[in-house]
């Protein structure tokens, strides 16, 4: 009963937050946006930590030198597109080859599946060996191989598909089945699964703010499955992820469509002759946005994009910052949103 009621409540904050994405005009405000967040979120789980700045600044200027920490970052977020595009491409299927896909974006290698023993995983402080997952190569593929089968079985079996994602993440986990990038590949894997399920139109819950504040009890959760077969604790704790992360997202959701209607409002009063629904979607698709930019979203001459540019952190809309000898705008209210939006609240 208490996975009946925490199922209930986490789907009804799911289809809530489904349709409340639908409000924004462009879904790929809210891919791109959010896609940066979880990547840093997801991240920081592994102590791959970025600031804010220089995620911005990273998916500003790819082609810079940058951290590790901001290019696996900017990988993360790679991968998740890569994974969502693949889902559509295979007419919603979750496949182990697109799973593979993503880690070797992810990992920027050309590995697969382990192919060598030697794996085990280790409590971070205190070096104690924790679980020793499958260690051959055929017992790899074939965890993986019915893993993938569990995945993309018709709609309409026993078990409720929020129970079936946490059971998927728990058990990819398990067999992890990659050198390394295990934990952000299952993250990536958890809101695909969600879209596959069409709880959500976009992957645009992420659990890592989630699971970054609850750290401790997500891995011991984790290993207790495995020790004990006791699944009501880690079954509990994915919905309540998933409902708290909704109404957050919720939250952000909402917090983004009335600073999109302030902006359609200013540009409308003020800057007449430059509003255009491509102009405001870009200064929400990118919270750092670039002239390059403007001028390839909006088909318009480089000159006439500096000037938009130029015009509306004139008006107080962007700010202006230079990066040598290039300058790039920042929407500061969206920025300030972002970072404020953690994507989950306590229900």
């Amino acid at each position: 009963m208490p996975v009946l009621r925490e199922a209930a409540r986490a789907h009804r904050f799911l289809a809530e937050l489904k349709g409340r994405a639908g409000t924004i005009p462009n879904q790929g405000i809210l891919i791109d946006t959010l896609s940066l967040q979880e990547a840093k979120a997801s991240s920081e789980i592994e102590n791959i930590v970025t600031t804010q700045d220089e995620l911005f600044q990273t998916s500003l200027y790819p082609d810079r030198p940058a951290s590790p920490a901001a290019k696996e970052v900017a990988l993360y977020a790679d991968a998740l597109k890569c994974g969502f595009d693949n889902l559509h491409r295979t007419q919603g299927l979750l496949t182990n080859n697109s799973i593979t896909q993503m880690f070797r974006i992810l990992k920027r290698t050309t590995e697969g599946f382990r192919a060598t023993p030697g794996t085990a995983l280790k409590n971070e402080t205190s070096g104690e060996l924790v679980y020793i997952p499958p260690q051959s190569a055929d017992d790899i593929i074939r965890h993986m191989t019915a893993l993938e089968r569990f995945i993309n079985e018709p709609d309409g079996q026993e078990l409720d598909p929020l129970i079936r994602m946490a059971v998927i993440h728990h058990q990819f986990e398990s067999i992890h089945p990659f050198s390394d990038g295990n934990g952000r590949i299952g993250r990536i894997i958890n809101v695909l699964y969600l879209a596959r399920q069409r709880l959500l139109d976009t992957p645009i819950l992420y659990l890592s703010r989630y699971v970054t504040a609850h750290k401790a009890d997500y891995y011991r959760l984790l290993q207790s499955v495995r020790d004990t077969g006791q699944w009501e604790p880690w079954l509990l704790y994915m919905l309540r992820a998933v409902g708290s992360t909704a109404v957050g997202t919720l939250e952000l959701i909402e917090g983004i469509r009335v600073l999109m209607t302030d902006y359609k409002s200013c540009l409308r009063t003020q800057h007449p002759r430059l509003y255009s629904q491509d102009l405001l979607n870009n200064l929400f698709r990118h919270p750092y946005t670039r002239i390059e930019f403007v001028q390839n979203e909006l088909s318009v001459t480089r000159q006439t994009a500096a000037r938009y540019l130029d015009q509306l952190a004139a008006g107080g809309l962007l700010v202006k910052q230079q990066a040598g000898r290039n300058n790039y705008y920042v929407n500061g209210p969206l920025v300030q949103l972002l970072t404020k939006g953690e994507g989950a609240r306590p229900i």
